[in-house]
């Protein structure tokens, strides 16, 4: 019987947003593909250092521990790489160092992995490299790219906390068009009134945050078996929207069942400020400006979805 993905949370992760590939990367720019195999093989016992998404990947395969058996996951982490599989041995071999539950690779040798996508049912592609996400993006796929940033993570903590845009993240870019058109708030909060009781359509990353809800409710009920049971996910809104515009955002995501455990609605106030605190362990946003500041000190993802990111 075939293994059946479409139950399940599925990533799919480039090489280059689980580990720190800076030296590797270097040596193919500059040196060309040849000296680069050789240094791949050189170094096929060296282990790679965790990269941006690494503290992200590690608590989301944690979240296995609610399904019933081993063998049946909820969670499924598949390996998408530009590498062949001669120089993605050792990346394979830093998943296994690391004690990351990811068996399923794929092997392009320098493709692109976007016509693979649909094929294993992903609802979040993850790639440092942009044209990778733009073109995924383009095309109806979920996708993000994962900034640099100097991410240290601490082991003790083992929560898993989420954070998300709103407006062409979790939703589409309508009232983020509005806006962007005529540069004034008071024509988004009007639309927002007039329409809070028609939800919005949904956003590149709506599966994706679906599929965490139906976690959410799994942790509850192991809660209600085992009440010494900790809740590993955790998930928040940080949006610029301030009330009345708050009204039609909390309507659609009690309409997609999903349980947000914080909601930040700034209006305007810099979000870096409520992130520092909450120290997610990923945040999503459409808006490179908004990324700026937070992906020095946490892993940050780009959406590039929607008007926001149009040239």
């Amino acid at each position: 019987m075939a293994y059946d993905l479409t139950e399940r949370l599925v990533i799919g992760l480039a090489s280059s947003a689980l580990f720190d590939l800076e030296e590797s990367d270097k040596i193919f720019r500059e040196k060309g593909d040849k000296e680069y195999r050789k240094f791949q093989r050189h170094k096929e016992n060296e282990p790679l250092k965790e990269g941006v998404a690494f503290p992200f990947i590690k608590r989301l395969l944690s979240l296995n521990v609610l399904s019933p058996s081993p063998n049946n996951p909820l969670v499924e982490v598949i390996l998408l790489s530009r590498n062949d599989p001669d120089t993605g041995l050792r990346v394979m071999k830093s998943i296994e160092h690391h004690n990351l539950n990811m068996t399923r690779a794929v092997f392009l040798q320098g493709s692109s992995p976007l016509k693979y996508i649909p094929a294993f049912d992903i609802e979040l592609f993850l790639s440092a490299n942009p044209s990778d996400v733009t073109q995924a993006i383009n095309a109806g796929y979920p996708a993000g790219r994962v900034i640099k940033g100097n991410i240290t993570d601490n082991p003790t903590d083992l929560e898993l906390r989420i954070a998300f845009d709103f407006d062409g993240v979790i939703v589409d870019d309508e009232s983020e068009s509005i806006y962007q058109t005529t540069r004034n708030l008071d024509d988004f909060h009007n639309n927002e009134r007039i329409k809070k009781n028609i939800l919005h359509n949904p956003g590149p990353l709506n599966k994706f945050i679906r599929r965490l809800a139906e976690i959410q409710k799994l942790e509850h009920k192991k809660i209600e078996q085992d009440p010494t049971y900790k809740s590993i996910l955790k998930t928040a809104i940080v949006t610029a929207r301030n009330a009345p515009s708050h009204e039609r955002a909390i309507y659609t995501l009690r309409d997609l069942g999903i349980e947000i455990n914080e909601a930040f609605f700034l209006g305007g106030i810099e979000k870096n400020k409520v992130l520092e605190i909450m120290k997610p362990h990923i945040f999503f946003d459409d808006q490179e400006s908004h990324l700026e500041k937070p992906s020095k000190i946490l892993p940050s993802v780009h959406i590039p979805f929607g008007v926001t990111n149009k040239k």
